[in-house]
């Protein structure tokens, strides 16, 4: 029998509401199926949770290095790969291990080709380029190519 859901208005509810979750998931060994008893509950406690999670648990715009860092770690690039964003290997290091701030062309740089947004890593415009040589040397690296050609083909489509 369904209990009685209702809008969570606190943590106590809301970790009943997660439990419930876990419970009709592992309940069933087949998929649960929408339109079902259970797959309507799950649904309903789920976007609560949804919810609830989005006005009390919000997470903050991640710090600018750790974002870099994680972005990088995602697609799997060294601090060599990503040089000729930052003006060399030595300010790479420099800016990753806190000793030198973000310039803007560096922000504007890491947003356009690497995707990081711009939210993370402080506000800043796409004027900038790079280069013809530094940009041949970045888009050697598979994983920043790849990126970029889809985010060119993205913004051809969409105009």
């Amino acid at each position: 029998m369904m209990a009685r859901i209702k809008i969570l208005k606190t943590e106590k509810e809301y970790d009943k509401a997660c439990g419930r979750i876990y419970q009709i998931i592992q309940s069933n060994d087949d998929a649960i199926e929408p339109g079902t008893k259970e797959g309507e509950e799950l649904e309903l406690l789920s976007l609560l949770v949804e919810n609830y999670e989005k006005e009390n648990h919000a997470l903050g715009v991640p710090n600018p290095i750790e974002a870099i860092k994680f972005r990088m770690d995602q697609m799997n690039l060294k601090q060599i790969d990503v040089a000729p964003l930052f003006g060399g290997k030595t300010r790479v290091s420099e800016v990753l291990n806190g000793k030198r701030p973000l310039t803007l062309k560096m922000i504007t740089l890491l947003n356009r080709y690497l995707g990081i947004p711009l939210e993370s890593l402080i506000a800043g415009n796409k004027k900038y380029e790079l280069s013809a040589k530094k940009q041949d040397q970045l888009l050697n690296v598979g994983a920043i190519n790849q990126y970029y050609s889809i985010s060119e083909s993205l913004s051809k489509a969409s105009l």
